[in-house]
């Protein structure tokens, strides 16, 4: 029993037509293009992906800014040095409200006072 040959999703004038309009507009145009041929977004890109043309937009310099400074772990790595309680509870805090407790639990430096 020969196994049935399933029809492809992209006639190639489609896909001639698909990698045409992807050239010229590029990652800005997607949404478009999916709308002109009728597919959807996720549908246009995958196809893109298969033929070897689409380029992934860089990632935002916001993502890069988040990998900036210590880790969440880093930081209750540090507050457990500095209390007596166990701080893995904490690990659904902030980074910020972490902060707060290393710096609310830092001891003074002791000033010297010179006579």
């Amino acid at each position: 029993m020969a196994a049935k040959q399933k029809a492809p999703n992209y006639s190639d004038e489609q896909t001639q037509q698909l990698v045409a309009l992807y050239e010229e507009h590029g990652n800005d145009g997607l949404e478009a293009i999916a709308e002109q041929l009728g597919r959807s977004l996720r549908s246009v890109r995958s196809k893109l992906v298969r033929e070897g043309v689409y380029i992934a937009p860089e990632k935002s310099q916001k993502t890069a800014a988040k990998k900036e400074g210590p880790t969440k772990k880093e930081m209750l790595n540090e507050l457990e040095a500095l209390v007596e309680f166990p701080v893995d509870g904490f690990m659904g805090a902030t980074k910020e409200a972490i902060a707060y407790l290393i710096e609310a639990f830092t001891p003074e430096p002791e000033v010297a006072i010179e006579d």
